[in-house]
């Protein structure tokens, strides 16, 4: 396993990571959970990646479980949660965003799903327009404070919006944000690519990743129309959506595809383990968080690692160029 530093902050966190999104009380149960996280730690990987509306708390709850199960020492896993959304189908006012009591409750909640006295990592689940950004960072800051949280950061925020966080954070003293989670794939670029570009050094920003392959597009299973039974897609379920996987460019994308699965025949490598490679490749990817279903699927993944070092000039500019 390789460790990256999460931006400017000393926090050492795995390359590859594992998240519980969809998959965790989803398709699986406790003992398929248990044999994931096990496997995943085995091979070095030390951040485990969750949500307060991940399964309606049902996916946080499940990971403490196993984590608490497998006894895991706990200074040696990071372990994340996020609030914006609220824990339940249909949450009350206070039951979501950004706000001081929501942020409060929802850690509180979120410690006790998982079984642990403070979070690694407590992320702001995009953006909350009904609260100002100062109630936001100081309701963050406080919580650091209070040793409930190490790092506190974003997820899928405007730059603009990150910059001003950051911002009132320093000028009054308070923790700042240490990191942005995003969507970052071969067919996703423009946001870590372009939008955050500045963000890296200026303000330190470490950068977590989700959905490498672009919502199981990028591995190839649904070419030509296929929907393999337990898929994603044919699924619809746990707060995923179609439209997420093609957004309103359905066959650019499946063309997209069909030349990513191409090249990575001619290399002799699965397609999904071709796409974790190419995230990793950015330098300013701190770790890229996986959604496995199966432990096979996993360790298919983790061959990533190994690729990341072979991808050469001309392999690159053949992902580049894939979808530009």
């Amino acid at each position: 396993m390789e460790y990256r530093r999460l931006g400017h902050s000393g926090l050492q966190v795995s390359a590859l990571s594992l998240g519980a999104w969809v998959t965790f009380g989803g398709t699986l149960g406790r003992t398929e959970v248990r044999e994931l996280v096990a496997c995943a730690y085995d091979a070095g990987i030390n951040l485990f990646d969750s949500a307060e509306n991940y399964a309606h708390g049902a996916a946080e709850a499940l990971l403490g479980d196993v984590l608490a199960d497998l006894r895991l020492p706990r200074d040696s896993v990071c372990v994340t949660s996020k609030a914006c959304f609220g824990p339940v189908a249909d949450p009350r006012p206070t039951q979501r965003g950004l706000s001081r009591k929501h942020l409060r409750d929802a850690c509180d909640a979120a410690l006790r799903r998982l079984r642990v006295e403070y979070l690694d990592l407590f992320l702001c689940h995009r953006p909350d327009p009904d609260t100002p950004v100062e109630e936001t960072v100081a309701a963050m800051d406080q919580l650091v404070r209070a040793g409930k949280v190490l790092y506190w950061g974003t997820s899928e925020w405007p730059a603009e919006m990150i910059r001003a966080a950051a911002r009132i954070a320093r000028s009054h003293g308070m923790a700042v944000p240490a990191t942005e989670q995003a969507q970052y794939n071969v067919l996703h670029r423009e946001r870590v690519e372009l939008e955050y570009a500045g963000l890296y050094d200026e303000l330190g920003l470490g950068l977590m990743t989700w959905s490498p392959l672009a919502s199981g597009l990028l591995s190839g299973k649904y070419a030509e129309g296929a929907v393999p039974e337990g898929s994603r897609l044919a699924r619809q379920d746990h707060g995923w959506r179609p439209g997420m996987m093609y957004s309103d460019q359905r066959k650019a994308r499946e063309a997209a595809v069909a030349r990513l699965v191409a090249l990575a025949a001619e290399r002799g490598v699965p397609a999904a383990t071709l796409a974790i490679a190419w995230c990793l490749h950015n330098p300013k990817v701190s770790t890229t968080i996986l959604g496995c279903s199966s432990v096979a699927q996993l360790e298919q993944n983790l061959g990533a690692l190994r690729l990341v070092a072979e991808l050469d000039g001309a392999t690159r500019a053949c992902l580049d160029a894939i979808s530009p």
